[in-house]
């Protein structure tokens, strides 16, 4: 833990017409009346031309179907994407119960989304939450819309409401990565719903929600550095810490049980994550065909240079080590997917291969915390490192879509501070929600479950039979 509170602390050192004529009376009062209109009808007829044309706005067909396809495609992501890319890398007798926590998680935390979650996001507020005004979802209904990224356009509420729920649902079960093989699972659905509710809904409503903090303050975040990945892997960090270590950690073998099924769910999640970043762009526009490719070649980038940094360094490049690789671009590119240019997407993605084989090796062994499936070394640092880039490759002297007056040394400033913000609120609330889950439920099964593994002893059943 000192290691965590100093991380903590050294990143808390750190917005008229002319009148008609006539020689003669007119003959009948009719014709004095229609004369003596005239000028008042030319005033009306000039003031209309001379005023701008009222555009209303509209609801596409195009983008309501490609938001229904992001939003689909984002719950690929996280089952069956998240749960087998988890559960192929811990140890058989564990395999279900990862495939179990992730399935229940992203289950719970879409209930509590369009009950209280989506109303508190993205509804006016304060800067750090919105309001009650759509709890249960009050006032929403097949006619209500949403903003987009342009002021004519606009979406479906419902299917944006949907969208969004995606997102909190694989967030939360991101988390369950950093403690898998030893939590008890009424530990895991408790700890969620606090952490959901004070951390990631805060978060959320001050990146995305109107009139939210970092949002005012001009922070980059197009689909979710710091929203989904900084936030969950500090959460996860946190979490390996209190619950501690399995046993026999660094003394036991532990590897995957099935880089199969792991190399398979980092497809998915590749897969899935054109609907959560391309999707962000809530139109099926010009700019999601931008989220689109960055997308595509940053992950690309980075599986190459993890498995170029595996080979230089360990002598051999792994197949763990190559899908590894493409969940670590694409999470460097998350939030900056929307608003660099291809060509430092690619960097952002090359970076963030060797950054993150870093992060789930050296500053795993200096931090000495088990965190099970690396949540923090590739969710957690490669947010950071997308965060903070985002700052950089937007400029338009490198490709991205910033302004003439971009200036990349006062936006990067803004991210960084958005990214201690998130690592401090993340940290303090997960601390907090762990010790509350400790004290009401415990945390961790006992040593003679863990042992035998928690497929058997928390659900019954088994993932193979032999």
């Amino acid at each position: 833990m000192k290691h965590l509170f100093a991380t903590l602390a050294l990143l808390g050192a750190v917005v008229i017409g002319t009148p008609a004529w006539a020689d003669d009376k007119p003959a009948t009062p009719v014709a004095a009346a229609m004369e003596s209109a005239a000028p008042a009808a030319a005033v009306v007829e000039a003031a209309a031309a001379a005023a701008p044309a009222v555009v209303e706005a509209t609801v596409n067909k195009g983008d309501v179907a490609w938001m229904l396809v992001a939003t689909l495609l984002v719950v690929f992501m996280a089952v069956p994407g998240l749960a087998l890319f988890y559960g192929g890398l811990v140890r058989a007798k564990n395999m279900l119960s990862v495939l179990m926590q992730v399935l229940v998680v992203f289950s719970l935390i879409s209930v509590l989304w369009v009950t209280y979650g989506y109303s508190l996001a993205f509804t006016e507020g304060s800067a750090f939450f919105g309001s009650f005004s759509k709890v249960f979802l009050k006032g929403v209904s097949v006619a209500t819309l949403s903003d987009t990224f342009t002021p004519t356009s606009k979406i479906p509420e419902l299917i944006f409401i949907a969208f969004q729920c995606t997102f909190a649902g694989i967030t939360c079960a991101l988390i369950v990565g950093s403690f898998a093989e030893r939590i008890k699972f009424s530990a895991v659905l408790l700890f969620s719903v606090i952490w959901f509710t004070f951390c990631y809904i805060p978060i959320a409503h001050m990146v995305w929600g109107p009139g939210g903090y970092l949002l005012g303050h001009g922070a980059l975040d197009f689909a979710g550095g710091t929203v989904v990945h900084i936030n969950a892997g500090v959460a996860g960090l946190v979490g390996a810490y209190l619950v501690g270590k399995r046993i026999g950690y660094g003394r036991e073998a532990m590897a995957p049980h099935s880089l199969t099924f792991t190399m398979i769910g980092a497809s998915m999640l590749w897969v899935g994550w054109f609907g959560f970043n391309a999707g962000s762009n809530l139109e099926a526009t010009a700019g999601a065909a931008l989220a689109f490719l960055n997308t595509l070649i940053a992950t690309a980038a980075a599986t190459l240079a993890w498995t170029i940094g595996e080979a230089m360094f360990k002598g051999r490049a792994s197949m763990l080590g190559a899908a590894s690789g493409a969940v670590a671009g694409l999470v460097a590119i998350t939030p900056a997917c929307g608003t660099v240019g291809p060509m430092g997407a690619i960097v952002i993605g090359f970076l963030s291969g060797f950054v993150c084989l870093w992060g789930v090796n050296g500053l795993k062994r200096m931090m000495g915390a088990d965190d099970s499936l690396d949540v923090f070394g590739v969710h957690g640092v490669g947010g950071i490192l997308g965060a903070i880039l985002t700052g950089v490759f937007t400029a338009p002297s490198l490709g991205g879509t910033g302004a003439e007056d971009f200036s990349i040394s006062h936006q990067v400033w803004i991210q960084f501070i958005s990214v201690v913000i998130t690592i401090v609120w993340s940290g303090v609330v997960a601390y907090i929600g762990y010790k509350v889950v400790d004290m009401l439920v415990g945390l961790r099964v006992s040593e003679e479950s863990e042992r035998e593994g928690l497929d058997i002893t928390s659900h019954g059943e088994s993932a193979y039979h032999h």
